[in-house]
């Protein structure tokens, strides 16, 4: 793994009651310059590639493979039924399927799905500007936590397993990221987040930060 990607991430808290719960669950994020741009062809090309990995037989066969299993029986322990809302993996699989291939959208979205389909561990991003800099991590919602900063944020209720910072929500874990809190075309600095679960060794969560940074750097 390329050394500079190692010393840039960090791993997050996780708050001491939900890793009591729900051991193994851990999050590492790394913040990288720039926002949203378009894709050059060589990115569009690896996505092309890479679709040919899914197929009908394999998108079925992936359940049996231990992270995207591992995800699912996280799913299954939070209360979350995977077969109506499926894993990141998953979810991007039958998209191939349903599409034709995996689409070139923009570098930070292709960076994101390529860094999702190589390791199976999903990655979001958000504004960095709005991370405070002690960093991200996974804890439940309380009263008065809001899901966004804007107009348009909306109140949660206590008990959510949230990704957060010291100062406010960011996203649902495994869910929606804050109105106004995810990368927009005057965002400058970006921060990517791999939330792991038990089962899913460490390392993989590092390779999908650096996959997806490594795709980042190509444009």
């Amino acid at each position: 793994m390329d050394e500079e990607v190692e010393l840039q991430a960090a791993l997050g808290f996780v708050e001491e009651t939900v890793a009591a719960e729900l051991p193994g669950l851990r999050l590492a994020w790394v913040t990288v310059e720039g926002g949203r741009r378009n894709s050059p062809r060589a990115v569009s090309q690896r996505l092309k590639d890479l679709s040919n990995r899914y197929r009908g037989a394999s998108v079925v066969a992936l359940r049996a493979q231990p992270i995207p299993h591992a995800y699912r029986a996280f799913f299954h322990q939070i209360g979350l039924d995977p077969d109506v809302s499926r894993i990141p993996i998953e979810e991007a699989a039958v998209g191939r399927l349903m599409q034709g291939q995996f689409r070139s959208t923009n570098l930070l979205d292709d960076a994101l799905l390529i860094g999702l389909i190589e390791t199976g561990v999903p990655i979001w991003a958000l504004d960095a500007d709005l991370v405070d800099p002690g960093g991200l991590g996974i804890r439940a919602s309380v009263d008065g936590d809001r899901l966004g900063t804007t107009e348009y944020a909306h109140h949660l209720a206590p008990g959510r397993l949230v990704i957060a910072d010291a100062q406010r929500v960011h996203a649902l874990l495994f869910g929606d990221v804050a109105p106004g809190h995810g990368v927009g075309p005057r965002t400058a600095r970006t921060a990517l987040f791999a939330v792991g679960v038990e089962g899913v060794p460490s390392i993989h969560l590092e390779e999908a930060l650096w996959v997806c940074i490594e795709v980042l750097a190509s444009g």
